[in-house]
């Protein structure tokens, strides 16, 4: 087995994978079951600072977003889409598919949304039924301050949703601090339980948008408010994953539980961004750095799959390449949930070094030493 360091699928701790293979009940008529879905709903609720609705979804969190746009979306609705990276660009897509206009507001991949920026845009046009936002833009590792852009598209009357998959348990979170309308999650990141599960934390605002439309919500599966009643009725629209949001509940109990998550991811991302740059490679970003993922330029004279291959095949260290605009030009590391411990990065960082000696890239240093002493400062 690899020791997989990627931006998601993350590590899986060992009370986690036991979880999942406890014995299952019905879901759809043990009433027990139920309890323990609105548990755990309501442990995500705690963690994100909110009494907002909250529902665990069957699908990889591309369903969340998917989800929030199907439900909100009607005919010639106007959506702004704030784009300064991959995913946020590709919120677009599901705007359109439900027939609504999405229209950009784009800005440098390089660094984070400026907020000033953005209400110099509102000022001249703010005529939006929401808008949707990237909280960490995992091609990039790019960091939004979502809680000024949400609380000033909440200023004109916007709703929000917001795309938090690679940002949520290693980067802080207010939902209500932050006046988000709809926060989007999964399970494969941060949160450290494998991928197929979609959290969903939406507003009673929201709901009732949802609710007044005037032309029914064009899907079943990705219609949030099939959820609405389940608790009160007991009722799920379709049988949930029972193993699957087993695994979940550890891995949300893991997150509480550890008090110093955050300060940890924020420590283990400085001191890897440190041992990059000391190892002669630069990083992709100019500014607002993810304490999730690291995100670093291929040398030039080099490709992305000597470094991935070496490393993989070599030092049994999976990390990973981008796609679309960054396919070959950039590696990622992932640094989430799990995988952000002092043992593994040091682990990750020693085989990179070890890789660019073998390809011959001139590193400057051991990227590891420099990593531990950063970490021990």
């Amino acid at each position: 087995m690899y020791k997989t360091m990627t931006p998601g699928p993350t590590n899986v701790r060992e009370n986690v994978r036991m979880a999942r293979s406890l014995e299952t009940t019905n879901p759809d008529i043990d009433p027990a079951f139920c309890e323990f879905y609105k548990e755990t709903c309501d442990r995500l609720a705690q963690l994100m600072y909110t009494k907002n609705n909250v529902y665990i979804l069957g699908g990889e969190g591309i369903l969340g977003l998917e989800a929030a746009c199907a439900s909100l979306t009607e005919k010639g609705d106007r959506v702004l889409v704030i784009d300064n990276g991959i995913f946020g660009k590709g919120f677009a897509d599901f705007v359109t598919m439900y027939g609504g206009e999405a229209v950009s507001f784009v800005s440098d991949y390089h660094r984070p949304v400026e907020v000033s920026k953005l209400e110099e845009f509102l000022k001249k046009d703010s005529d939006f039924k929401y808008a949707t936002v990237v909280h960490c833009d995992t091609p990039s590792g790019v960091l939004n301050p979502i809680k000024g852009i949400c609380n000033l598209l909440a200023s004109y009357g916007i709703l929000t949703v917001v795309d938090s998959v690679a940002g949520m348990f290693g980067e802080y979170v207010n939902i209500d601090e932050s006046k988000i309308d709809i926060l989007c999650g999964g399970s494969q990141k941060a949160l450290s339980a494998p991928p197929g599960l979609t959290m969903l934390w939406v507003s009673d605002k929201a709901i009732e948008t949802m609710e007044n439309r005037k032309t029914p919500i064009a899907s079943f599966y990705a219609n949030i408010l099939t959820f609405k009643n389940y608790y009160k009725e007991k009722w799920f629209p379709y049988t949930m994953p029972i193993s699957d949001i087993y695994g979940l509940r550890a891995a949300v109990d893991n997150v509480m539980a550890d008090k110093g998550i955050l300060e940890r991811h924020e420590k283990i991302a400085a001191a890897t961004r440190k041992a990059v740059l000391a190892g002669g490679m630069e990083l992709y970003l100019e500014e607002g750095y993810s304490n999730t993922v690291t995100v670093i330029k291929v040398p030039a004279g080099f490709t992305d799959k000597q470094i991935l291959e070496t490393m993989k095949e070599k030092y049994n260290v999976m990390i990973s390449g981008c796609f679309d605009i960054l396919a070959g030009k950039v590696i990622r590391i992932g640094h989430m949930g799990e995988n952000a411990n002092k043992e593994d990065m040091k682990n990750v960082l020693d085989a990179l070094t070890k890789t660019l000696k073998d390809i011959g890239f001139p590193v400057k240093c051991n990227m590891a030493e420099i990593f531990l002493e950063e970490l021990n400062k």
